[in-house]
């Protein structure tokens, strides 16, 4: 209710228990703007109300889950995980039975809270594989009771044909271990008869539309509903939200989950096609009225998977035995008995068939441990319906809802006078419709209208539907809540028909047709069939027959005296148990997101008495709190009461509304609680403490980041002092170092120097290559300008002796053996200003070319041609400065193609007119000598 308050101002009142106004005006008001804002929850104290969105909402995940774990109830929005966390931790608390009930309209969402409930479970219970297989079994527990129990209606396309109550077990540990569902009324009647715009029961459609081939083989079902009697009737098998093929395998995957093997998913998906078959079987008759079987391929197919004598079950269908003393005697039906004997035998095998369905499932979650178990109970039963034609089916489903909102209001009325005396308050009568008038009109012993049933059902003659409704007339023609066509005044008598009765319920007037109801009552199966089932080689058939004890000769209970019974026991496990609330409500006829029907709502809202239950909770009193929770929240409104408070929690209480200037008639002093008349005056402390909250959040604020700043600043001058001190310490350090450094390199320079005349020591050497660089860094920017140039180089140190030209001409060397393979020509053209000068004479003769190889083997032949056979001819020399030497020959003779390098091998002609030649290749080592050929080899 905290969490209430805090957010009235955003979007409604998250507690219709906080409205100014117990109007249902201010009641729908607040529900439509909550609505509009996809708001679906507001509570009603601790009922929850539920609006259908007809939408997916991103309200269920895990995340939101684990945000509604462990909190309080009003702590946060309204949520079905809010109430479904609540209940298990009480129960947990105070180790007690719990149980959610979950009504409304047919399509209101019910089915859909129990399955969120659920899966809440299965995510918030403790964890281990023992539990895990128990709560996947729950989980899949609902796929496959909605397939077979599950149908299209006109107002929900996946109406809950039966009803519901689910207990779930715990130990002491909070740990799910175990479940139980109990069922009832299943809507037996659909299996062979569907209203305009309905369909039978899921599983029908789902096999002959998802089953395998090989499987509607082995039935003789051919795929498709339009070939099926018992699946056409309604005219609307195909539905837009519903994907028959999918939810095939979502059933066959549940039913492994909930142990049914592969042979008796065959047997029991066996029983579906027999009762499609028998829905294909028809009759013809004879002369005199009598139904007759020919040789039908249906009824084989029926015979084959019962695995029963055709030959009998065609006498059973067309055939009644008699006992006559001690013979039997054949009495033939006619052709509308026959069709009801066979309609009779679909309704049973698959009503019997469900039941055994649910037994399986309560088998596989049996909790086998003996020890005490904690249980909460989720009862999703049918809502309350009204259809154009309203049947048997519809009788008990509101009589069922009757009686649960009976209940409702003995819980609600119970709990709220109960806390009143507890707490000394004095109760106040609230005003609310009592249907306790209604339920006795039904279910009343001798005149009620079930025992009247009965009476017609079980009496001699010939007993109608009219003549049931006669003895209505006649038993209950004065009762308020009852009228018939015969018993309306004339402008009522327009809207009846002579075959119906109409019922003032709590949620409305509900016409009734008793056609059928006799027959619906009755359910009655002849002997002979169901000894003919017994015999059965269907496991699933063999059993169910087998439970009916043979020799009974007592006429069985009627369905309408089951379903009360039923009911019966069913209020007592629930008056047993701590109730919790869930009501649903449609927003519109049409399913349609975001349309909110406002006379629709009104009228729900009426007919769940939420505004009965609003009064009651109300009861004067808005507002009610223990004295600790009241006081731990508002303490600091009152100077006295903050910040602590050492006395009793009620006088603390007491005191604080004094403070606050409550008025006597505004409040209530309980024994344990307090509680508060208005809503506004509660708004009206919500809002001073809304305030007060904020000056103090402001003074701890201030107060906490003083405090904090104060030893940020501590912990960083502390930080700033121990970096200082370090850094001081590196630099001292660092100057220590560099001194050390600095003596003794100038503790070896004068050392050098004054031995700078020895010879080449240990302590002089750094100081005399130190000279020696310094000079030839000065010698690189003043060089002379020719190579032959001995005048002008910068006179050397005395460590230098060598001259300075061949230090030159070395360094020159090295850098063309590094370059052997490049022409230097190419390399020093116009690089080398001083080679013009350092060449005395020129060489201008045009007869004389050069040939060296492209080796670094100094080679150089110079050709000559002589015009006298007596001269010496061309000339061969060896140079160690080739380059230098060429290069100088060419800049003077300005001749650059007078040079050629040759690879291999050089003739040459000594003397004159003689041919030889020399031949150069690379080796280990360099040498010159004479090779076999006669020429002279050149290794380098």
């Amino acid at each position: 209710m905290e969490g209430a308050l805090t957010a009235r101002d955003r979007v409604g009142i998250q507690d219709f228990v906080l409205l100014d106004e117990t109007t249902e005006t201010a009641f729908l008001s607040n529900l439509k703007k909550r609505f509009c804002k996809d708001l679906i929850y507001t509570y009603i104290g601790t009922l929850l109300v539920s609006v259908n969105p007809y939408k997916q909402l991103d309200i269920y995940n895990k995340k939101q889950m684990a945000i509604y774990m462990g909190v309080n109830f009003f702590e946060l929005p309204p949520h079905i995980y809010a109430l479904a966390d609540n209940a298990y931790h009480t129960m947990l608390t105070e180790f007690n039975n719990h149980f959610i009930l979950i009504s409304g309209e047919s399509g209101a969402g019910k089915t859909e809270a129990s399955k969120k409930i659920l899966q809440y479970y299965a995510v918030s219970c403790p964890s281990t594989t023992l539990l895990n297989t128990v709560r996947d079994k729950m989980l899949m527990s609902n796929p496959v009771l909605e397939a077979f129990g599950n149908a299209k209606t006109l107002k929900n396309d996946n109406s809950s044909r039966f009803g519901k109550y689910m207990d779930i077990q715990f130990d002491s540990q909070g740990d799910a271990v175990g479940g139980h569902i109990l069922n009832y009324l299943l809507e037996k009647s659909r299996v062979v008869h569907q209203n305009h715009g309905e369909r039978n029961f899921h599983i029908f459609y789902q096999l002959v539309e998802g089953g395998e081939d090989n499987l509607l083989q082995q039935m003789g079902l051919e795929r498709g509903y339009q070939h099926y009697s018992y699946l056409t009737q309604g005219q609307c098998a195909t539905v837009s939200s519903i994907n028959d093929k999918n939810d095939w395998k979502s059933v066959k995957n549940a039913l492994q989950v909930i142990d049914i093997d592969e042979i008796t998913s065959n047997h029991l998906f066996g029983i579906i096609a027999i009762v499609l078959h028998l829905g294909n079987i028809h009759f013809d008759s004879d002369n005199k009225g009598h139904a007759l079987l020919n040789n039908n391929a249906e009824l084989h197919w029926v015979s084959n998977l019962l695995g029963v004598d055709a030959y009998t079950l065609q006498e059973g269908l067309t055939f009644k035995k008699i006992d006559a003393h001690k013979d039997q005697v054949l009495s033939p039906f006619t052709l509308d008995h026959a069709v009801y004997v066979r309609d009779a035998l679909a309704k049973a095998m698959y009503g019997q068939t469900f039941t055994w369905l649910v037994n399986k499932i309560n088998d596989s979650m049996e909790n086998k441990d003996s020890s005490r178990k904690t249980v909460i109970g989720l009862l999703d039963i049918y809502g309350f319906e009204v259809f154009y034609v309203n049947s048997f089916e519809q009788f008990c489903i509101n009589y069922c809802n009757e009686k649960l909102q009976q209940l409702f209001i003995q819980l609600t009325l119970q709990a709220e006078q109960e806390e009143y005396e507890a707490e000394n308050i004095e109760w106040e009568p609230v005003q609310f419709f009592n249907n306790k008038i209604i339920c006795d009109l039904v279910e009343e012993r001798h005149t009620g209208i079930i025992s009247i049933l009965d009476e017609e059902c079980l009496r001699p003659g010939d007993a109608t539907d009219l003549t049931f409704l006669e003895r209505l007339q006649e038993k209950m023609g004065s009762h308020p809540h009852f009228v018939t066509h015969k018993l309306a005044d004339k402008m009522t008598r327009k809207t009846l028909e002579r075959g119906d009765f109409r019922l003032l319920h709590y949620a409305g007037e509900v016409t009734y047709c008793v056609v059928g109801f006799l027959d619906k009552n009755n359910d009655l199966l002849y002997r002979n069939i169901k000894d003919l089932m017994c015999q059965s080689k269907n496991a699933i058939v063999k059993e169910c027959f087998s439970t009916m004890d043979p020799d009974n000769r007592r006429r069985p209970e009627t369905v309408a005296t089951q379903f009360k019974s039923s009911l019966l026991k069913l209020t007592e496990i629930l008056m047993a148990k701590e109730a919790w609330y869930i009501r649903c409500l449609k927003s519109n006829e049409s399913k349609q997101p975001g349309q909110f029907d406002e006379a629709l709502i009104r009228h729900q809202v009426k007919y769940l008495g939420l505004m009965e239950h609003l009064r009651v909770r109300r009861t004067g009193f808005a507002y009610r709190r223990k004295y600790e929770d009241f006081l731990k929240r508002y303490k600091p409104l009152c100077p006295a009461t903050w910040p602590h408070w050492r006395g009793d929690p009620a006088d603390g209480v007491e005191l604080l509304a004094q403070h606050l200037g409550y008025l006597p008639f505004e409040y209530k002093m309980g024994r344990t609680k307090i509680f508060i008349r208005h809503p506004r005056t509660l708004y009206a402390t919500e809002d001073a403490y809304e305030k007060c909250k904020h000056e103090l959040a402001t003074k701890l604020q201030a107060k906490y980041k003083g405090y904090r700043t104060k030893g940020e600043f501590k912990k960083q001058k502390e930080a700033a002092t121990k970096i200082e001190t370090c850094w001081r310490g590196a630099q001292a350090r660092k100057e220590r170092e560099k001194r050390e450094w600095a003596v003794k390199v100038i503790r070896k320079f004068i050392k050098g120097y004054m031995t700078r005349g020895q010879a080449k020591v240990t302590d002089n050497s750094e100081y005399l290559a130190f000279v020696k660089q310094s000079y030839l860094n000065r010698l690189k920017d003043n060089l002379p300008k020719t190579v032959l140039d001995k005048t002008t180089w910068l006179s050397p140190p005395a460590v230098l002796t060598e001259p300075v030209h061949l230090f030159v001409l070395v360094r020159h060397q090295r850098y063309c053996e590094s370059h052997p393979r490049k022409k230097h020509s190419s390399i020093f053209k116009g690089k080398k200003d001083s080679y013009p000068q350092s060449v005395a004479q020129p060489f201008m003769d045009t007869r004389i070319s050069i040939s060296v190889s492209n080796l670094t083997d100094g080679m150089i032949i110079f050709h000559v041609t002589c015009e006298d056979s007596k001269q010496k001819g061309d000339v061969v020399i060896q140079c160690d400065h080739l380059f230098e030497l060429l290069t100088k020959l060419m800049v003077i003779a300005n001749k650059q193609n007078a040079i050629q390098v040759v690879q291999g091998s050089i003739k040459f002609e000594i003397p004159a007119g003689r041919e030889r030649a020399v031949d150069f290749s690379t080796g280990q080592e360099p040498m010159v000598y004479k090779g076999n050929n006669g020429h002279l080899m050149v290794v380098r």
